[in-house]
């Protein structure tokens, strides 16, 4: 996170985390995500790659472009909420490093990356495509200011259903301090499109293990408003309402089959990356079903030790 260049943080996470597979013991036989995957019983034998047979003594498939391009696009939530953080950085630089770090990962699998950003209205909307400088532009867009105040996640939600036509996969990063029946409603439709979706809940340690050293002042980011809060009777209720509101918003992605992720903003980016891409491998493990992130752990052959 000291690294200023939102690219070159989003390269190194990466890297990163592909020297992490290396390195583990379980990590399988390939991270060319984009262009192998292990042949099956039935696949055309014309597609094999004897070269790398003859290097891994193990079978894959050459998997050529019209079959790896996929539509990702990444929803990242820019409202004021979102520049809170009692680390070094807010919770707006891990989520925007957390979505470069996907689109850079995405366009190394030669997948077409999307970009919205919102407040309580749209910001930015960038379509899912594959050219040169297409990364970068997402990068630019990710890289503006916060400037809105409230949040509005019904909006982003409703005009990705809308203008994204060819099934993909939508990643929303966001704290989720929302209701939770209008975001059931959108992520339903969401799903009846036929889109895979993660929703990567991403909070501030403070917000996740409430603690405030004296009684003091304090303001709402989004609405401005002060009042006087005292720790010591406030922290029994925020926990109690956090954990309601995080168990409802599990339940509602569970009901609809999404992924969620509650990631602090002190966790290893790596880490952040491998959970997702691990979790969506255990629940294609075994099926013919082939979305974008169990594609690309394709070649991880297990979990880290």
């Amino acid at each position: 996170m000291r690294i200023k260049n939102l690219q070159l943080r989003a390269k190194t996470v990466v890297e990163g985390f592909f020297n992490g597979l290396h390195r583990s013991p379980l990590h399988g036989s390939s991270v060319e995500f984009s262009e192998y995957r292990p042949y099956t019983v039935g696949d055309d034998l014309r597609g094999l790659d004897w070269k790398r047979y003859a290097r891994s003594d193990r079978y894959y498939i050459k998997k050529f472009e019209d079959e790896t391009s996929r539509n990702g696009y990444l929803v990242v939530d820019q409202s004021q909420s979102m520049g809170f953080g009692s680390l070094e950085y807010t919770k707006i630089d891990y989520a925007r490093t957390l979505a470069a770090t996907f689109a850079y990962f995405l366009t190394l699998q030669r997948d077409c990356v999307g970009l919205m950003t919102f407040d309580e209205a749209i910001a930015d909307y960038i379509p899912a495509r594959r050219r040169v400088g297409h990364l970068r532009q997402l990068l630019v867009a990710l890289s503006r200011p916060v400037s809105g105040a409230g949040t509005d996640i019904n909006v982003p939600l409703k005009q990705i259903a809308n203008l994204v036509y060819r099934r993909g996969l939508v990643l929303l990063i966001s704290d989720l301090l929302s209701p939770i029946e209008s975001l059931r409603t959108n992520l339903a439709y969401l799903r009846s499109r036929g889109h895979e979706v993660a929703l990567l809940r991403t909070l501030d340690p403070a917000e996740l293990d409430f603690h405030l050293d004296a009684p003091s002042m304090v303001q709402d980011l989004e609405t401005g408003q002060e009042f006087y809060l005292d720790p010591e009777t406030a922290k029994s209720d925020y926990q109690k309402r956090f954990s309601e509101h995080q168990s409802q918003l599990q339940n509602v992605c569970d009901s609809l089959g999404v992924d969620m992720y509650t990631i602090s903003t002190s966790e290893p980016l790596q880490d952040s990356l491998f959970h997702l891409l691990d979790s969506k491998q255990r629940q294609t493990r075994g099926t013919a079903r082939s979305g974008m992130l169990s594609r690309a752990t394709a070649g991880l052959g297990g979990g880290v030790s």
